[in-house]
């Protein structure tokens, strides 16, 4: 088995491994059983394609949608892996050169959507060719609970079996009952080993703010982040159709997708996606799995996600590069009624509908927090950290007050009109409005009639939404939504707890944090965008998309460390040896104003970061052409056994004649061994 530094460096161009990575990736290299939970963007691809190149045979991943697989398999040709996709988009030609370079023993990865496990065919095919491990990606497809559900991801338990070779699972879906289903369908009920890696992902920006004409506030976020690329969804498709439209109609790039589109309308939205810098689509939750784009820089949500699970895997999407990203996610009262209405009325048993309600209950106690964002999301996921100076209330701190009595009041209002009503007609009564509802249902002779003037409506509007997402109240689908209290909010009621409000949602919002965070300093700017176009027009030649050349945070290295030679390009996170071959000097004249061109031996010696010692091996090499004396006859190394005793560096005067043979090493030896030892 090869080990993972060196492929790790001269493939994918990495001089250390992520967090977490390198335990996973032995794992799997070794041939356990794995089940991997992972942030989303925290680098899952790396821990099997990666192994794939440590283990002899051909790993076979299994992967929900083909936009997703054929950008995999573009990346990994790009960096020099014989890499392949079986799907129903190829041309007859592709299908063609995979089966040959599966005859041929030539090929590392294929990747199958889960639907061809359904065919004989495939399974044959499977039986005949050398598989020594499968991986499935997006694993979670297996839980029939979730909304991503793939009948064919249970196939994988068979499939496992009838190869009989080990299995890694990932996921970034942290709940409990969907680890379970995994573990029972993919691996026969037989534990894994697992790992549960950090949720955080401090490059993303987290905020939340209430609705107040959502569609200006959206405006407001995309228009500071023009011409970078982001996703904002929407729960209604419908909706993804309209703001799609208004962000066009705003000078934006942006188009719709939602699941009532036709399958090749929602193919060429992928592939722009993909393939377009700057492009936003307006989206349902259709649009989602298997986006392996690294370079979105924001996420908005214009309606409230279900849950937490939906809302980090979702926001995960942005800044897989690990390149600053933001998101902001606007909520409000009729996404709350709307959430809960959607649970009371589905066919689950009651049981699944009370976790789908504890399950919302913290999406809204994120929504209505009152401190640090980050550190209420991830103690959902049972992880603790300080404040994170990355999120809108660490930005700025929320002004709250002694919200027990006019909570109590609402409360009684509820009560005294039991619970029939819903929050409009409540805080017109609380405010002692005058209105023919009032009259003619006699409320206005309530204890609770007029006691609220201390607000006005939209801070008892406020009051309410902050209780809906304290869950103290629930809207009542058996009497047409109307507000009921919950046992949560009884002790509040008799006097015997207190609770504390946010002061600052009672105001009119100012469009949702316009400012936008830059990617580099005002100094680094304009090479970042000479670096981006240059990616572009390389991108457009050869019709792939931009991040495949390079993802925005290797551009962003190259930005800022301004590398000079093709040395310092190969330090550069991202630039594997065949990336450097490919595009180091024509990355390198975009900095530096000129080309730099190099044997393909010393491209090498960079990539592998003994480019120093092949430079000083040339340099004594010139000087001994001839000899000591300068009288001899000329001899001389190629570049590549230069390159080779750069890289091997053979310690005594033995192993060195062995590479180089008697009559150079004879002349070149003995100051070979001193540039080695002196280089270390």
């Amino acid at each position: 088995m090869t080990a993972p530094s060196p492929l790790l460096r001269d493939v994918f161009g990495f001089d250390a491994f992520r967090p977490g990575q390198e335990e996973i990736v032995n794992a799997v290299a070794s041939g356990e059983n794995v089940l991997a939970i992972m942030p989303t963007g925290g680098g899952k691809s790396l821990c099997f394609q990666l192994p794939a190149l440590m283990r002899q045979g051909v790993t076979v991943v299994v992967s929900p949608l083909i936009a997703l697989m054929r950008d995999q398999v573009r990346g990994l040709k790009e960096a020099g892996v014989a890499a392949g996709a079986l799907t129903s988009g190829n041309t007859d030609e592709e299908t063609a050169e995979i089966h040959d370079q599966l005859a041929r023993g030539e090929l590392k990865l294929l990747y199958l959507a889960p639907e061809r496990l359904a065919s004989s065919a495939a399974m044959d095919m499977l039986r005949r060719i050398d598989v020594s491990m499968i991986a499935v990606d997006e694993a979670h497809c297996v839980s029939q609970w979730g909304h991503d559900f793939r009948p064919d991801y249970l196939r994988i338990g068979d499939l496992r079996a009838m190869l009989d070779v080990p299995l890694a699972a990932f996921t970034a879906t942290a709940d409990a009952e969907t680890q379970e289903e995994i573990v029972r369908k993919l691996f026969a009920g037989q534990p894994p080993r697992s790992f549960l890696r950090g949720f955080d992902r401090p490059n993303i920006h987290l905020a939340f703010t209430a609705k107040d004409n959502p569609r200006r506030q959206i405006l407001a976020f995309a228009g500071a982040r023009k011409g970078r690329s982001g996703i904002v969804y929407c729960s209604t498709r419908a909706k993804t159709e309209s703001l799609a439209q208004a962000l066009t109609q705003d000078g934006h790039n942006a188009c719709a997708y939602h699941g009532g589109m036709e399958a090749d309308a929602r193919r060429h939205v992928e592939t722009r996606f993909a393939r377009e810098d700057g492009l936003i689509v307006a989206a349902t939750v259709a649009f989602g799995m298997g986006v392996d784009k690294p370079d979105i820089r924001w996420v908005a949500h214009a309606d409230l996600p279900k849950s937490i699970e939906s809302y980090y895997q979702e926001i995960g999407r942005a800044g897989r590069d690990g390149a600053p990203a933001e998101t902001l996610t606007l909520y409000g009262p009729d996404d709350i009624r709307l959430r809960r209405t959607q649970i009371d009325e589905s066919p689950a048993p009651p049981e699944r509908r009370e976790a789908d309600h504890g399950r919302l209950n913290a999406m809204l106690g994120l929504a209505e927090a009152l401190g640090c964002r980050r550190q209420e999301l991830l103690a959902y996921f049972d992880e603790t950290s300080e404040p994170c100076g990355y999120c809108d209330h660490c930005d700025s701190p929320p002004e709250l007050y002694d919200g027990t009595t006019p909570v109590r009041k609402a409360l009684s209002a509820i009560l005294r009109t039991e619970e029939w009503f819903g929050a409009g007609h409540l805080i017109d009564i609380l405010l002692g409005a005058d209105t023919e509802k009032i009259r003619a249902r006699g409320h206005d002779r309530l204890p609770t009639y007029g006691v609220g003037t201390e607000l006005d409506k939209r801070g008892w509007q406020a009051v309410f939404r902050q209780m809906m997402g304290r869950d103290l109240i629930r809207p009542d689908p058996a009497r047409h939504g109307a507000l009921k209290m919950t046992e949560a909010a009884r002790p509040i009621l008799r006097g015997e707890e207190s609770i504390q409000l946010r002061k600052d949602v009672m105001k009119a919002s100012s469009s949702a944090r316009p400012e936008a965070k830059a990617l580099v300093s005002e100094e680094d700017a304009p090479l970042l965008a000479s670096l981006k176009a240059k990616r572009r027009g390389l991108a457009e030649a050869q019709g792939v998309p931009a991040y495949v050349i390079f993802p925005d945070r290797t551009l962003i290295d190259m930005a800022e460390a301004r590398p000079s030679n093709l040395d310092q390009m190969a330090r550069i996170s991202g630039v594997g040896a065949k990336k450097l071959d490919r595009y180091g000097a024509i990355f390198l004249e975009v900095i530096n104003g000129r080309s730099e061109s190099a044997h393909p031996a010393r491209m090498k010696a960079a990539a592998n970061g003994t480019g120093g010692v092949y430079d000083q091996l040339c340099a004594v090499q010139a000087e001994l052409a001839r000899g000591e004396g300068g009288i001899d006859k000329p001899l001389s190394c190629s570049a590549t056994l230069l390159a080779k005793v750069a890289e091997v560096r053979p310690r005594d005067e033995v192993a060195m004649e062995r590479l180089l043979g008697e009559r150079r090493a004879e002349r070149f030896g003995a100051a070979f061994l001193d540039v080695l030892r002196a280089a270390g």
